[in-house]
C-alpha cells in the first residue's frame, strides 16, 4: 500500500516502476531528477531512502542504476534483449527489443530474459534457428547443462551451448555433428564467461 507515501515520494516511486517497465532497467538518480524537474539530486536521495526504509524499492551499492522496485512489476513479462548464436559465435545485442507476453514464473524465476537463435547448431536439443532461449541469469551451472555464454575473445559475442567440464579443460558442446566442440584448456578456461543457464525455449509460428 502506497496511502502513507506522500505525493513527492509516490511520483518517484511510480516513476521508478514505469521506468523499469518501459526499458527493463532502472532510472539513474538523474534521471529521476530530470522527470520531476529538479536540478539537485539531494531531495531525491532522501526520498529514495524513504521509499527503501519502507519496503518499496532495493538498492545495489556501486550500481548507477541501482535503485529498483522491491516488487513485482505489475504485468511483467520476459524481455526480449537480443541474439544469440546456436552455431559459430554472434554478436549479442543487449539493447531490449520487446517484451514476450509470458510470466518468468512460467520458467521458474524471477528474473529471466529472452535471447533469438540463429543457426542450427542445438537441433539436436530441439534448438532451431528463429527460437526464442530462455536464460535465467546466474553465474555458475552445473556440469552438462547447457548455458548462454561469452568468450573473451570474441566479445561481444555470445553462443548457446552444453556446458562440459574437467580437471583440466572446458568444452563449450554443440548438439550437431556437424560443428566441432570448442576447447578451452588450462588458464584459457578463463576466457568463457557464463551468462546464464537455459530454462526454456519460447517457438513462434
Amino acid at each position: 500500500m502506497t496511502s502513507d507515501l506522500t505525493p513527492r515520494q509516490k511520483s518517484v516511486l511510480d516513476f521508478i516502476i514505469s521506468h523499469q517497465q518501459k526499458y527493463h532497467m532502472s532510472p539513474t538518480v538523474r534521471e529521476i531528477c530530470g522527470h520531476l524537474g529538479l536540478s539537485s539530486p539531494a531531495g531525491i536521495h532522501r526520498i529514495l531512502n524513504i521509499l527503501k526504509d519502507k519496503g518499496f524499492i532495493t538498492a545495489e551499492p556501486g550500481k548507477k542504476r541501482s535503485w529498483r522496485f522491491a516488487g513485482e512489476l505489475p504485468g511483467r513479462g520476459v524481455p526480449l534483449v537480443g541474439a544469440i548464436a546456436a552455431g559459430t559465435p554472434l554478436e549479442a545485442v543487449e539493447n531490449f527489443e520487446e517484451e514476450l507476453a509470458v510470466s518468468p514464473s512460467l520458467f521458474g524465476c524471477d528474473t529471466c530474459f529472452g535471447l533469438r537463435v540463429k543457426g542450427d547448431s542445438m537441433i539436436d536439443e530441439h534448438i532451431l534457428d528463429g527460437d526464442i532461449a530462455i536464460i535465467r541469469p546466474q553465474e555458475q551451472i552445473e556440469n552438462g547443462e547447457i548455458a548462454a555464454v561469452m568468450v573473451e575473445a570474441l566479445m561481444p559475442e555470445a553462443t548457446l551451448k552444453r556446458v562440459r567440464r574437467t580437471r583440466v579443460s572446458l568444452i563449450l558442446e554443440p548438439a550437431n555433428a556437424a560443428y566441432p566442440p570448442l576447447l578451452f584448456k588450462g588458464p584459457r578456461r578463463k576466457m568463457v564467461t557464463i551468462i546464464g543457464k537455459l530454462v526454456g525455449v519460447v517457438r513462434r509460428e
